[in-house]
């Protein structure tokens, strides 16, 4: 079935709960082709029991060890980034902030206090806490005063303060500043009220895991075609960052002895300037590794994820720890992506608009709660949207996890509890984006507006001063981390 406008209000006006969409991938490679799961503190896996259907739909007598390919907080990312690219090429238009760093990238106008990188331009749809992200709130907007046009913290503007009233029981301001807070989720933890700030939970959530895993190692090495023998050869720091030969001409710590490029067992060792041939080794677990070794977990008999549970002994010999030999990716039976769009969590929220003139109160209340309605639907448009956007043509999760679909992307509609069979609808990014167009034009005919063009901002001098410092930084620890 195709999803209309109609078909669409009925949903989210009406009982039904959720959309979801449930999918099975498979590398890109093909069945049984390795992926590569994300990584976390310590170069570790996270690894899952979980109880899951075969690829026939029946139950398993028992839990699957599962690997998270892509997590909730990932895939938000993804969708919003979508929604970022269907505004760069205009075949959408949703509000957005942005905060231009143009002015100070390497090219920009200005001829002192430039970035060492390109920042250019952020948006509300890049920021990690959406609307009430720290870098917007040290931002600044020009707004008049007084009838002379100032720069104001973007917080303390017209715009801004309307953040520090919003609430499920009113979120017409972020409806019209940054709709996306209302889909993936909110809370305005950096603002004037601190962690008693507007909370708003996510509508839309998305996952995608590896079921049925097995890990394996993975192998690094280099081959110099130039350099080939390194044995007894040592390379010193220089002053400007780069390396020498030459003692005489390397940096000199307090006793004026010439500094070694590299730290520790490795320190004058050609290695350290990138140089010369690496023996292969296996990928290592890193500082902060933590939880179990997935690699010597996995040679346990079923039962073994219970004796961790059951053993502390036993838990603690199978610790992941830093130098030991880490996972590799690894082989699945299939991946799944489960994404849902919950009705229930967008029929909470209030968006109330203002009287017309001289608009009768019956008339008023009814275009009031047409509007309410008319709004959430345009808040579920914009979340089929952007997963139907960023997923439609599989996932580009990170290097060597490339995962492909199996079937169309299909939404389900959960509607009648007990049914044996829900409405399924076939949309294309074409159809969403016709969607929310539609919906958008509905609410806006009840007084319930947007902001069509972005927000412009520009960073505080503050702000910049800190992004520079954070680039010189990131400039000069690139070689202490190397060592």
């Amino acid at each position: 079935m195709k999803l209309d406008l109609a078909t669409l209000q009925q949903a989210v006006n009406g009982s039904a709960a959720a959309f979801r969409c449930r999918r099975k991938l498979q590398p890109a490679g093909g069945a049984g082709d390795k992926v590569f799961p994300p990584t976390f503190a310590g170069a570790v896996y996270a690894v899952e029991q979980r109880r899951v259907r075969d690829q026939e739909g029946n139950p398993r007598p028992d839990p699957v060890t599962c690997v998270v390919l892509d997590t909730v907080q990932s895939q938000a990312n993804r969708m919003e980034q979508a929604l970022q690219d269907a505004l760069d090429s205009g075949r959408i238009k949703i509000p957005v902030l942005k905060v231009d760093f143009s002015d100070w990238s390497p090219t920009g106008k200005l001829e002192t206090e430039k970035f060492v990188d390109d920042v250019g331009v952020i948006t509300s749809l890049q920021l990690p806490h959406r609307l009430a992200d720290a870098i917007l709130r040290d931002s600044e907007i020009e707004e008049e005063v007084a009838g002379k046009r100032e720069k104001l913290p973007f917080r303390k503007s017209r715009k801004g303060r309307q953040l520090d009233t919003v609430s499920q029981r009113n979120a017409t301001a972020l409806y019209q500043l940054c709709p996306t807070a209302l889909i993936f989720g909110m809370w305005d933890s950096t603002g004037p009220k601190g962690g008693l700030g507007a909370k708003f939970e996510r509508a839309m959530v998305s996952e995608v895991i590896g079921v049925g895993a097995t890990f394996g190692v993975k192998t690094a090495s280099r081959i110099d075609p130039i350099i080939t023998k390194t044995e007894g050869i040592e390379i010193f720091k220089c002053q400007d960052g780069g390396w020498t030969l030459d003692k005489s001409a390397a940096e000199t710590d307090a006793n004026g002895k010439a500094i070694h490029l590299g730290k520790g067992e490795k320190r004058g060792k050609v290695s350290n300037a990138n140089l010369g041939n690496v023996l292969p080794t296996f990928a290592q677990y890193t500082k902060g590794a933590n939880g179990p070794d997935i690699l010597k977990v996995q040679q346990l008999s079923g039962a073994g994820f219970n004796l961790l549970l059951d053993n502390p002994d036993t838990l603690k010999q199978l610790e992941a720890r830093k130098g030991q030999m880490a996972a590799g990716g690894a082989s699945i039976e299939y991946a799944e992506q489960l994404t849902t769009l919950s009705l229930i969590v967008l029929r909470r929220l209030c968006l109330p608009v203002s009287k017309r003139g001289e608009e009768k109160a019956e008339d008023f209340a009814k275009r009031k709660a047409d509007a309410e309605r008319a709004g959430r639907v345009v808040l579920a448009a914009l979340g089929l949207c952007a997963a139907t956007l960023a997923f439609e043509s599989g996932l580009a999760l990170r290097s060597r996890c490339l995962l492909w679909p199996e079937e169309a992307l299909t939404w389900e509609l959960l509607d009648q509890p007990g049914a044996e069979k829900q409405p399924r609808f076939s949309i294309t990014g074409k159809d969403t984006v016709l969607l929310l167009e539609q919906s958008v034009a509905a609410a806006s005919a009840l007084g319930l507006e947007w902001e069509d063009n972005p927000i412009e901002l520009l960073p505080s001098p503050e702000l910049v001063k800190l992004v520079r410092k954070s680039q010189e930084l990131m400039q000069g620890g690139a070689e202490e981390e190397a060592d």
